[in-house]
């Protein structure tokens, strides 16, 4: 796991106030929101998640399209905060 997978696991952590165990269920290619995720978010944890990314990656996630396509999985959001930053 590199180093924004896990600092993004811990920034999903906090911003949907998950504990320990449950977080230890995750791989970084699950589902992060919907019932095949083994964190069991709904949509509301979603938009708790993306307004953590943005404010902390400075990156903007700027519709629901973009959001339900980032949010797949920690490795795709991880490869889009990579991909913006590159660009910026």
């Amino acid at each position: 796991m590199e180093g924004l997978e896990l600092e993004l696991r811990a920034l999903i952590q906090q911003a949907c106030d998950l504990d320990d165990a449950k977080m230890a269920t995750l791989t970084d290619d699950d589902p992060l929101v919907g019932p095949e995720s083994p964190l069991g978010l709904d949509s509301l944890d979603a938009l708790e998640i993306v307004t953590a990314v943005q404010r902390q990656y400075a990156v903007r996630i700027d519709n629901q399209n973009t959001s339900i396509r980032v949010l797949q999985s920690i490795r795709i959001l991880a490869d889009f905060i990579r991909q913006e930053k590159a660009m910026a």
